[in-house]
């Protein structure tokens, strides 16, 4: 049995969870979110917990089963905590500014990139070198952060360039003037 899967999944107060044939729905103090689920698992509510159940033994069903026991504790943490992703900016010249739903980026390119962001998340920009991406689907935050981070990913030399803020960049030893 699935290590993960087994484990019931906590609903906290002022959290409602609600599942229908193949839907669940989550409702709470910062939001909504619904996720379909496979016919290989089953999902229900009992009392203050969610239970994910496999229907068959088989290997597929074996892997949905600790996947959406995982999402349904995503999207439950998401409606009442929320997520972020913390992205630092390192280079000379180099920043981000928010305003409303879209970022512009200066990373060092001839031009300003304009970042829009998608419905359900907002940044916050902390400085000009800290950017801060909130929401509460946590696929879709991390979506986010990468595609920012992919603009212009650091570099090993002088590690300019956009990283998450728990990001360890390995530098490497430029050339040396030996013949």
């Amino acid at each position: 049995m699935s290590r993960v899967g087994r484990l019931p999944v906590p609903i906290p107060k002022g959290v409602s969870v609600d599942v229908s044939e193949s839907l669940v729905k989550v409702k709470g103090p910062k939001g909504e979110l619904q996720e379909a689920y496979r016919p290989e698992v089953k999902v229900t509510v009992d009392g203050e917990t969610v239970l994910v159940e496999r229907t068959t033994e088989s290997r597929k069903a074996r892997g949905f089963h600790g996947l959406y026991r995982q999402l349904i504790h995503n999207m439950i943490v998401g409606v009442t905590d929320g997520y972020a992703r913390t992205l630092l900016i390192n280079g000379v010249g180099f920043r981000a500014e928010v305003s409303g739903n879209a970022i512009t980026l200066n990373l060092g390119y001839s031009n300003p990139i304009e970042f829009r962001l998608p419905d359900g998340v907002t940044a916050d920009a902390e400085g000009p070198n800290k950017l801060t991406v909130r929401g509460i689907d946590k696929q879709l935050v991390g979506k986010v952060a990468s595609e920012i981070r992919k603009i212009r990913p650091p570099e090993p030399y002088k590690g300019k360039g956009v990283k998450y803020e728990d990001e360890y960049v390995r530098r490497k030893v430029g050339k040396s003037g030996i013949k």
